[in-house]
């Protein structure tokens, strides 16, 4: 039986929920809660694949692996934390699981859009302060229907779509900005990115984070979207220029920000964006609904599963 190795399962089994039978009826199986950098090819030793998780596999830990180890199984959609051309130099293919938390992601995005437009998250925090205008005089904070607005998708792929899916079903228009074009319905429809950040109402993110994507999002883009308007990331922090949105956000460039994902993870305690009230903060947390992370389980157990058929499936390098 071939030998895999597990070396951060914290990040997607922390609370011990998730089955993981089914790939232990086909390898054997070793479990680090987290590990080290400079640990990484100590415990790839013997082992056949290696599991990671957002864990950083550079050039110099390729190099550094074992001959055993053959494929590089990624717990996620997003690789480019993994040098995918060392792994590719070296003979050890890369796969990624995609599409494991499509509804998940799109749900967030939605959930974030709802609370940007009613201001839900300002009403919790007038209550934490003792403050019941809202209840008893005339409501104090914007509140706005979501239906009728155009929301901007940068990036349609299966998250992107699903959330275009939801934004139609609420009675939204739809704008989105990508390398394909789709039939999606009579109210969605492809634009370039400079119609999209004039138009829209809410912006929401779903690019993979590549050369061309980081930074997408800078002072020039942001000062094309509407003072109105509102931007959600849910994809990659890196899309979007941090140090750019801080000060859109505090010059009241844009009308507010919704962020699932931030360019540094986990962000520094001062990181100004904590402390404003038109941003809302979550820690990545759009893939991590228990259904999520068991689907990626799954998924993974069959990209191991075929590479061990002699059919990988999921190659990304």
């Amino acid at each position: 039986m071939k030998k895999v190795a597990i070396l951060n399962y914290m990040k997607f089994n922390y609370d011990g929920k998730l089955d993981f039978s089914a790939l232990r009826s086909i390898a054997q199986i070793s479990e680090y809660e987290f590990t080290p950098i400079e640990d990484i090819a100590k415990r790839a030793q013997d082992q056949d694949i290696i599991i990671t998780k957002e864990l950083s596999v550079s050039a110099e830990v390729v190099a550094a692996l074992p001959g055993t180890v053959k494929l590089i199984c990624e717990a996620g959609t997003g690789y480019n934390n993994i040098d995918i051309k060392a792994a590719r130099e070296r003979g050890i293919t890369v796969c990624n699981v995609p599409g494991y938390s499509t509804y998940s992601v799109a749900q967030l995005a939605i959930a974030l859009m709802l609370n940007l437009s009613s201001s839900i998250q300002k009403q919790i925090s007038m209550l934490k302060q003792g403050n019941y205008e809202n209840f008893t005089k005339f409501l104090q904070v914007p509140h706005h229907d979501v239906g009728g607005k155009i929301l901007g998708v940068i990036g349609a792929g299966a998250i992107g779509r699903q959330v275009i899916k939801v934004a139609l079903a609420l009675g939204m228009k739809v704008l989105y900005y990508d390398v394909q074009t789709y039939n999606l319905g009579e109210d969605a429809r492809s634009a370039d990115l400079e119609e999209l950040l004039k138009e829209s109402d809410f912006i929401s993110i779903h690019s993979p984070l590549t050369d061309k994507t980081k930074h997408l999002i800078d002072m020039n883009k942001l000062k094309m979207m509407k003072k109105s308007a509102f931007i959600i990331n849910t994809s990659r922090g890196a899309i979007i220029k941090e140090s750019d949105l801080i000060i859109a956000l505090k010059e009241g460039l844009i009308a507010g920000a919704a962020l699932d994902v931030q360019e540094v993870e986990p962000p520094a305690i001062d990181n100004p964006l904590f402390a404003m009230e038109n941003v809302i903060m979550t820690p990545h947390i759009g893939w991590q609904t228990v259904e999520a992370r068991q689907r990626l389980v799954e998924k993974m157990t069959e990209n191991i599963k075929s590479f061990l058929e002699g059919r990988p499936i999921n190659v990304v390098n």
